[in-house]
Formats: structure tokens, sequence, C-alpha cells
């Protein structure tokens, strides 16, 4: 079976210097390079089986976003917002392409957000964007949804128990077998030294939540809408059916404007698909390499 390399890369925020993790797949030298990020409770083994697949035809980089897993923490936790995030990728980015080459990008939900404004870019190195369940316009409560459950510092007395708040909060991913499931739960729990299963994540990514008024949340959709009509590589918008974070409505706006996504939608799944499966694996490959 495929497996990854784990590496390492270090950036810079304001207030110092953090590592960001990331897993390796494929021939090293392979130029064809794809970058795959998660959400934003979510860490770079959310892409295993799409890396594996995708392994032979590109060099796939999957990066746990600073806060994240096996990354990092910022000094600053109001500094978990997307101008940071892009910065720790262009940092990824010269440690693995050559010559400014281009990459490939999908990003579910956060990871989106982070390649849309990479994307938006002069010169930008994204040459094909997937863009996963997510858009410039927000839903007002699936954002306070997922502020709160990032803010909950919750504690489990088993794994089990852990992973099954993992799946209780993650069947909008849709139908998925008991093994995917345990796996999805165990790349996000860890015990502490207590004994104790806990998040893989640093509680501060719940400040800018916490923070956001309603003027910043319509400042924030407003400078989203101008990153995304600045985007002009080919553009797939894949949506979950169900999802409460992204809307039909915006959906179709993105067909219309900007880099005029084409969309793609996925039945039986919400807020988000996870690319675990063979048909959205399709998905993928056919976008990216047309068969």
């Amino acid at each position: 079976m495929i497996e990854a390399t784990q590496k390492f890369v270090q950036c810079i925020s304001p207030t110092g210097l953090h590592q960001m993790a990331y897993k390796e797949w494929g021939a090293a030298d392979n130029p064809r390079v794809l970058l795959c990020v998660h959400g934003v409770t979510r860490v770079s083994d959310d892409f295993d089986n799409l890396a594996r697949a995708l392994a032979g035809d590109y060099r796939v980089i999957c990066p746990d976003v600073v806060g994240r897993g096996r990354s990092g923490r910022l000094r600053n936790p109001d500094l978990y917002r997307i101008p940071q995030y892009v910065s720790d990728m262009v940092t990824l980015l010269a440690r693995v392409t050559t010559d400014g080459a281009g990459v490939d990008w999908l990003g579910t939900s956060m990871g989106g957000l982070i390649g849309l404004g990479l994307a938006s870019l002069p010169d930008s190195p994204v040459r094909k964007l997937i863009l996963n369940d997510i858009g410039p316009t927000l839903a007002p409560e699936a954002l306070r949804r997922i502020g709160d459950y990032i803010a909950q510092d919750l504690r489990f007395p088993s794994f089990e128990a852990g992973a099954k708040f993992i799946r209780d909060v993650s069947l909008p991913f849709g139908p998925h077998t008991q093994a995917e499931w345990h796996k999805l739960a165990a790349d996000v729990l860890r015990q502490d030294k207590d004994g104790q299963w806990i998040r893989h994540y640093d509680m501060g990514l719940a400040q800018p939540f916490l923070a956001a008024t309603p003027a910043s949340v319509q400042a924030d959709e407003a400078s989203l809408w101008a990153a995304y009509d600045a985007i002009r590589c080919p553009t797939l918008l894949v949506r979950g059916a169900e999802s409460d974070l992204l809307s039909p409505e915006t959906a179709a706006l993105m067909t219309g404007r900007g880099p005029r996504a084409t969309l793609v939608e996925i039945a039986g799944c919400g807020h988000a698909p996870t690319f675990t499966h063979d048909d959205q694996i399709a998905i993928a490959r056919q976008f990216l390499l047309g068969r």
C-alpha cells in the first residue's frame, strides 16, 4: 500500500515562528503537485484515500494547517485567519515546488477559502482549483454552529465516547462505513496527560469566530467576493446537496461570475463531502486530469 512521508516546514507569523506539518504522497521528483487542504477542525489525514488514488499522477501534499494536528500553535490566537494561512501555504509551496511551478488545489471548507485567497492573487501559482462546499457567502446559522462546536473544550473518558461525538457532529458528511467513521474520529482525537481524549486542535481557533460582528462578517463577505471575482484559473465547485453552509443561491452565483465555476452537487451529503469514496475521488480526477 502506498504510504505518505511525514514532513515539516517552518513558517512565520507576526508573533514568531511555527512549524507546519504536512504529508507527502507520490514521487518526490514529480513536478505535478496537488495541494489538499482540510476544514477548520480537521487534519491532513482526511485526504489519505484521495492521495493514494492520485499519487501515481501527482506529488500530493496534505498539510495540517497551523493550530491543528501535528502542526504548531500560534502565540496570538487572533491570527487564526485566512491571511495567515495563505502566508503559510506560500512558504510550503516554496518548499515543494521548483522554479515557480504551479500547483493544483483541492480545499474543503476553510481549505477552500485558503485556496480562494491564494488563487485570487496576481501571478498566483494555482492552476486548477476545487472548492469543496465553500463560497464567499456563508450562512450565518452554519457559522454559529461551527463556532459553537470549536469553542467546546470537551474531554472524553474513552476513545469510544469521543468517536461517538465526532460521528454525531459529522453526520452531514454523508454515509460512511463503521471503519471510515472510526478513522475520521481517530484522525482528530488524542489522549492528554491525564488519559482523557481531546480534540487535536488549539482551542484558540474559536477566538476569531467569537470576535465576529455583523459588520465584520459583512466586510469579510465583500472581500471574499472580490477575491473570487479575481480568480482566473479553471474552478470546480463541489456542493453537498444538503449543505447548510453553501446555499444553492450562492453556488449559482459562483457559476456566473469570477471564474464561472463548474458546479457538481453530491446527493445525500451536507457540509462537507469527504472525498473518501471512489465516486467523489472520480469527480476530482476528472476535473484535474480529464479522466
